[in-house]
């Protein structure tokens, strides 16, 4: 027993300090004190009214003083699944075991070894395309709250710099980043950072150029020594976080984004943790044999068989009918033409098996695959004005029509500008608002094959289509004003009444400007 007491006194001597934020800060404090730096507890940041932000300088490290989740895995999952695929993702989640039993340090060269070896350097766009919306989600309120005071603002990691700069630069408007760099090799990743000395370098030297000794340097970071250490020779104040208070932080909501996200990619639809990655791993098998029944039943049976077996296998689709646009249907020498905002390639199908009547859909880049199976009529537009608008013109004098004139698909609650051409064609425009909800798979892509959208989207537990059909619009030669203007005027006055119906904002970027963000080019992608 006294050997025991006596351990037990020295563990509570030696190791009981270092556990406690609160001795750690009062430790902290008092070595430097007379070198002039103070440090503080985070949350007394909040109650500062006296920065100014010409001499201000704020530096604030990524993953401890902005991001309320404690763990790096989800991102690190999110680059080896959509920038590696299945396999290299399904070895990260192997890993997680080894992952929780060696140290912080030792566990992030294991996930990027894992997720960037033999990655093309060119090819890696999750850094801008899939990483943001994510990040952004996972941003605290609180923290946002005190970058808006600072003057310029320095962010600083330990993960790769390709996977946090473009969330740092374009929505949070950071002026610097400092990020560790992966190792290339001939155009791709070898899975191996540089060392750390070259990023504090590299942060020195972003200090020393803004003017160290004319602007006060303060610095935001979490209970780590190294870090500390690292900013104790440039920061005048330092404000250290707990994981207390984190716990207590809240995240931002899509309103309080400095700027909106409507452009992201990937397929990943939900926040890869390694409870949720394994649940998904174990789906897989169920999801692609539910897919398949999906398929074979939209595409060969009926619809008055087809729906409710896909309600029997967890497909969700409502629709809200307009009861005028059933009783003027008589007496039509023409097709209608419906107009769609668009959300997956599956749009005209699920309006067509609303309104469980035939309907033939015109694209722009539907795959051959998808246009063999589709079990409607699908006609290919070639984005030329007079051949687009004879084969529109031939179409609607044989049936009804569906067209989505944004011309690609957008996944967050915008529409993008659409075309004009559906105005000249019809005087019989019926605007439909349709959205789609998913719970693991993104139905759409901006980089990857079009023929596995459809599939990836039924492979979802419970996904869900909702079908408004409006009022109906009257087209060009109806329109009041008149003039060359009046075709655009009908597509705005569309675009709005759907914006409104679904709680929309209304954007007039194209489907080039998604392109041009996500993938780096104009939308030439894969036909196949």
């Amino acid at each position: 027993m006294n050997y025991f007491s006596f351990f037990f006194f020295l563990y509570r001597l030696v190791f009981k300090p270092s556990k406690n934020p609160k001795a750690f800060h009062r430790t902290a404090s008092n070595i430097h004190a007379n070198g002039g730096k103070l440090y503080h507890k985070y949350p007394s940041f909040a109650h500062r009214a006296n920065l100014s932000k010409d001499q201000t300088l704020l530096l604030f490290n990524v993953e401890d003083a902005l991001l309320k989740s404690p763990s790096l895995f989800p991102y690190f999952m999110l680059v080896a699944f959509e920038a590696g695929g299945l396999l290299r993702a399904f070895i990260l989640i192997l890993s997680y075991p080894l992952l929780r039993l060696v140290g912080e340090d030792m566990g992030l060269k294991i996930m990027v070894f894992v997720c960037f070896f033999g990655v093309k350097t060119k090819s890696f766009r999750v850094g801008s395309a899939v990483l943001p919306k994510f990040f952004l989600e996972d941003v605290a309120v609180e923290t946002l709250e005190v970058l808006k005071k600072g003057g310029k603002k320095v962010g600083f990691s330990n993960v790769p710099r390709v996977m946090i700069e473009s969330f740092l630069r374009d929505y949070l408007d950071i002026d610097f980043v400092v990020g560790r760099e992966v190792k290339v090799f001939r155009g791709y990743f070898l899975g191996v950072m540089e060392d750390k000395k070259q990023s504090n370098a590299a942060l020195e030297t972003i200090i020393g150029s803004q003017g160290l000794g004319t602007c006060d340097v303060i610095g935001i970071s979490g209970f780590k020594g190294s870090l500390q250490y690292h900013l104790s020779s440039h920061c005048k104040e330092i404000y250290l976080v707990r994981k207390a208070d984190k716990r207590s932080w809240q995240r931002i909501r899509r309103d309080e984004y400095l700027k909106p996200l409507i452009f992201h990619d990937g397929r990943l639809a939900f926040m890869p943790t390694p409870l949720a990655t394994l649940a998904m791993f174990m789906w897989l098998p169920f999801g692609i044999t539910l897919s398949i029944i999906r398929a074979i039943s939209g595409i060969l049976l009926p619809y008055r068989l087809s729906i409710p077996i896909l309600a029997y296998t967890g497909f969700q689709l409502s629709l809200s009918p307009n009861p005028s646009l059933q009783s003027s249907n008589t007496r039509k020498t023409r097709g209608r033409l419906y107009v769609c905002n668009h959300k997956t390639l599956l749009d005209p199908l699920y309006l067509s098996f609303s309104l469980q009547k035939d309907l033939t859909a015109v694209t722009y880049s539907l795959s051959r695959v998808s246009e063999l199976l589709a079990p409607i009529k699908t006609v290919r537009l070639a984005r030329d004005r007079d051949q687009d608008s004879k084969m529109m013109e031939k179409m609607l004098n044989k049936g009804d029509l569906v067209v989505c004139p944004e011309g690609t698909t957008c996944r967050e609650p915008y529409l993008l500008r659409f075309s004009p051409l559906f105005a000249e064609m019809s005087d019989d425009i019926v605007p439909v608002a349709m959205d789609s909800h998913v719970s693991m798979f993104y139905g759409t892509t901006a980089g990857g094959l079009k023929c596995l959208d459809p599939l990836f989207f039924i492979m979802n537990p419970r996904p869900s289509y909702n079908v408004r059909v409006l009022d109906g619009v009257y087209g060009l030669s109806s329109f009041l004003g008149g003039g060359e203007r009046s075709r655009f005027d009908v597509a705005n006055h569309v675009q709005s009444e759907i914006g409104k119906a679904l709680g929309f904002g209304c954007t007039r970027l194209t489907r080039r400007d998604k392109y041009l963000i996500l993938a780096g080019n104009e939308g030439i992608v894969n036909k196949y």
